[in-house]
């Protein structure tokens, strides 16, 4: 009996995943990766140490992707986190867990996952053509037939379409993907950027460059109403704001700017501390050091760079003996310690970030195959669907799921090997 062929289009990380196992199922698979080498996306994440997954229970996990994040349960269902773990293991790679139940390479470099599933798919027989973009899928009666590139015309029985949203451009997502489903009837939610860094009007103060703050607490308000906050670290840039918790809550800010909305975010700078613990320790500094500046002062509450700016908007002379300081501008000071205000101008582009909101409408995906409810024998997996979680793992580990689930399901009995 002839072979089963299954055309992989990206290189990535579903892509690698799902070329595996439907080799695994007994198919004929083609990679075809438009750039020079496959795995470049995941060479660069996490700064180049690739968070691949965490350790949150399916739940949690399922919650860091807002409400699109339920279609992912029957792939999590199938392939999740520990037995990626195991994966990884099993193909000599060790893994170790980090802070926030986030999971690396033990090696501390990306490159290395790359390296685990070019050796796996060498043993499985996979083809890797590089340097070959695909121009149009070919159809007949809602059947996929085959794919045409630019080196010629691939006869296939299915095909995965694993090309990654359009964040990092440079790594070869620039959207492809969106095209050619797009022509074959698929509905594209509009994307736009998600994961992105934030700026801010009139961009931040030239001495905070580069000053990253632990245990803020970060609150977004769109139109004057608060969306949502989060606790934990923020970084600012010349431009404005990144970090983790500008990171996660960027997808509400870009939807709000897109809304023509106001997006204003609001620091605490003290979350640790609540108001009156807080107004506690600022009478009890003033009276300790009573003879010393102002300025001196603040360098015991803030990092320095922040000082500047902090006499900046508070108005309170650098100079001013602290037994000086009125209980007037003590609550100016408290004011702006638990409510430091940046108005967001816009974000940054798709080259910065992490992820990409939108994709494919997941009503025409089935979620337990990830087979097109439009056209037979496609299936589309990744960060090609309208799904983008949170930092933390939570995008690798969905990339991962769905093409563990697409290789299996177009294998032959659509078995489940590991």
């Amino acid at each position: 009996m002839r072979k089963k062929t299954v055309v992989v289009i990206g290189g990535g990380a579903a892509g690698l995943m799902a070329a595996g196992q439907a080799a695994l199922a007994g198919t004929r698979v083609i990679i075809l990766e438009k750039m020079k080498r496959p795995g470049r996306k995941i060479c660069i994440s996490g700064k180049g140490r690739c968070n691949l997954t965490n350790s949150a229970p399916v739940e949690e996990f399922i919650e860091h992707f807002g409400m699109n994040g339920r279609f992912l349960r029957q792939a999590f269902s199938r392939f999740f986190a520990p037995d990626l773990v195991e994966f990884f293991e099993r193909n000599g790679l060790d893994v170790s867990l980090e802070r926030g139940g986030r999971y690396f390479p033990s090696s501390g470099k990306a490159p290395d996952i790359v390296k685990v599933f070019l050796e796996w798919l060498a043993k499985l027989d996979v083809e890797i053509q590089t340097n070959n973009p695909v121009q149009k899928l070919s159809v007949e009666n809602n059947t996929i037939t085959g794919v045409i590139t630019k080196r010629g015309n691939i006869t296939c029985d299915a095909v995965i379409i694993a090309t990654g949203g359009a964040s990092y451009p440079a790594t070869g997502s620039t959207g492809d993907g969106y095209k050619l489903v797009k022509a074959l009837g698929h509905t594209i939610i509009p994307i736009r950027p998600a994961l992105v860094p934030l700026e801010i009007q009139d961009g931040i103060h030239p001495a905070l460059a580069g000053l990253e703050l632990r245990n803020i607490e970060a609150q977004l308000f769109i139109n004057g109403k608060k969306k949502r906050q989060l606790f934990g670290e923020l970084h600012f840039k010349k431009f404005g704001v990144s970090g983790p918790t500008i990171l996660t809550l960027s997808g509400d800010a870009v939807d709000g700017l897109r809304a023509g909305k106001k997006v204003e975010l609001l620091i605490d700078l003290k979350a640790a501390l609540n108001r009156q613990k807080l107004d506690a320790r600022l009478i009890r500094d003033f009276a300790k050091r009573n003879k010393e500046p102002f300025a001196d002062v603040l360098r015991g509450l803030l990092p320095a760079q922040m000082v500047p700016l902090c006499l900046e908007q508070t108005n309170i002379p650098a100079g001013t003996l602290a037994g000086e300081i009125s209980k007037k501008e003590r609550k100016t000071l408290l004011n702006w310690l638990k409510g430091l205000r940046l108005e967001v101008q816009s974000h940054r582009l798709f080259k910065e970030a992490i992820v990409t909101a939108g994709g494919v409408n997941l009503k025409e995906v089935n979620p337990r195959t990830m087979e097109s409810k439009i056209v037979s024998g496609l299936y589309l997996v990744g960060e090609l669907l309208d799904l983008n979680g949170n930092t933390g793992g939570y995008n690798l580990q969905a990339a991962f799921s769905t093409g563990w689930l697409a290789g299996c399901s177009v294998g032959e009995k659509g078995q489940n090997p590991l």
